[in-house]
């Protein structure tokens, strides 16, 4: 009997210590209580490891001053940017984006920038390989995931080539999404003189209770001049050569212009977080040039500190028109469920796609669990079915928001992106000429058919909703 009442104490106090740390995000403490009644020590181990959110350790207060440094020199050049393209913000382009979306973003807006959409990898690795092999001074890349395979091994051999040309390289990748990698991958890089980082190694970071804190942003910098960033990894997947998914359709971008500097200084901050390495050459890192273009763009850095869930509902909130949607994951936070179905039942038109041709069928199970109440407020769903989508793109109204971020809860708090706003007619109108594209090569999901799909599959979509927040 008092073996009994010790283990019910115990599992009250565990399920008390959850609902304590948790009690902002209640959808995230069901889940782990549950899993704690199920496994009542090895459920609380997990989640003191790996479910329970901690602050981010900032840099010590010299790097920390070192980056609050720059980034005060790189917010004045692009005031001053604006300033040159537009005297008077509150009439010029500027205006709308700041109006909405100030509170929630984390960088300024910049201007005189020259945007390229790719919408699938063979275009987009091609260019990012011509920009690498006419590096001068340094290539800067960073990405969740890269593969020892063809597409891999022609990265590696150009950064080998450019290294040995005398071109500084500097790869980071993250711990995680690299774990399959071999080693001797990097080791080729190092002996050509190129300079590598992990970000998070796992073994560590699970000591360190930061496993779920991944890197999964996309970049590349050359010479401080060009700048890509989007969904694209390097893999040979990303170039639709995986029998499994087929086709990939992906949004990626390439930039140049004032905007450039932001995506560098996001990686400077990351090798200084993973190397202890601030680097510092603005000459270098952060050349002055003319404009390219006019378009004005607001890079979004987020992160665990710097969560981009405020940024995606200011757009839902602030739409009066519509609202487009492409995810390859659909796991929401209860207050984009509001703001979705809020839109849709004053009018907006709220439109989604996603993969009809999942790479996770638990996540997929997840994602179909929230289209009936959606359907039913009268946002439309579409399940692409020419390969896989894996496109993360945003249209409220007039603006756009791309980058790495997928429509879930693991983008929305603990991962490392990078994303983009943009409200130039020529880069937002071929994000919607891509949707509306999408849309043809997809079958729209109709509520009354949905309503009848089989109770197991309506049970199975429940249990992996009440796990979604681990996912």
């Amino acid at each position: 009997m008092l073996w009994a009442v010790a283990v019910l104490v115990l599992l009250l106090i565990q399920i008390m210590a959850i609902v304590f740390f948790e009690y902002p995000r209640p959808y995230k403490a069901i889940t782990w209580v549950v899993i704690v009644i199920i496994f009542p020590v090895l459920g609380y181990v997990l989640y003191f490891f790996i479910g329970k959110e901690y602050a981010i350790k900032r840099p010590d207060s010299q790097g920390d001053q070192l980056l609050e440094q720059v980034r005060e020199q790189l917010a004045d050049r692009s005031r001053r940017k604006r300033e040159e393209e537009c005297p008077n913000p509150a009439v010029g382009p500027d205006g709308s984006l700041d109006m909405k979306l100030e509170h929630a973003a984390s960088l300024p807006v910049t201007a005189g920038n020259e945007t390229t959409v790719f919408s699938e990898g063979t275009e987009a690795f091609e260019d990012m390989l011509q920009a690498i092999a006419s590096a001068r001074h340094h290539i800067h890349i960073e990405f969740y995931i890269i593969r020892d395979d063809q597409l891999g091994l022609r990265f590696q051999q150009l950064l080998i080539r450019k290294a040995r040309e005398g071109v500084k390289v500097k790869l980071i990748y993250d711990g995680i999404g690299c774990h399959k990698l071999n080693k001797s991958y990097m080791n080729r890089l190092h002996e050509a003189g190129a300079e590598t980082g992990c970000f998070s190694p796992p073994l560590r970071s699970f000591f360190t209770r930061r496993l779920n804190y991944r890197n999964h942003r996309k970049i590349v910098v050359v010479d401080g001049i060009i700048g890509y960033f989007g969904g694209l990894n390097i893999g040979d997947e990303y170039l639709g050569k995986d029998p499994k998914v087929g086709f990939w359709r992906d949004t990626h971008f390439r930039i140049e212009g004032d905007a450039v500097g932001w995506i560098q200084y996001t990686f400077l901050t990351d090798w200084y977080f993973v190397k202890k390495e601030w680097l510092n050459d603005p000459d270098c890192y952060y050349p002055l040039r003319a404009g390219k273009g006019k378009e004005w763009v607001r890079m979004i850095k987020s992160g665990p500190d710097e969560p981009i869930l405020e940024l995606f509902f200011s757009c839902f909130a602030s739409a009066k028109r519509r609202i487009y949607i492409e995810s390859p994951y659909f796991v929401l936070e209860p207050g984009i469920i509001l703001a979705l179905k809020t839109a849709a039942v004053t009018g907006v038109d709220v439109r989604v796609i996603l993969p009809a041709v999942p790479d996770s069928k638990f996540v997929h199970l997840a994602s179909m669990s929230y289209v009936q109440e959606l359907l039913q407020a009268g946002v439309r769903f579409f399940l692409y079915e020419k390969g896989f989508l894996h496109a993360k793109v945003i249209i409220a109204d007039d603006l756009a928001c791309s980058g790495s971020a997928n429509m879930d809860i693991r983008s929305l708090y603990g991962q490392f992106e990078l994303h983009a706003i943009f409200n130039d007619g020529t880069t937002v109108n071929k994000l919607v000429r891509d949707f509306e594209r999408d849309m043809r090569d997809s079958r729209e999901i109709v509520l009354c058919q949905y309503e009848q799909r089989p109770p197991f599959h309506k049970y199975k979509e429940t249990i992996a909703r009440l796990f979604s927040p681990l996912l």
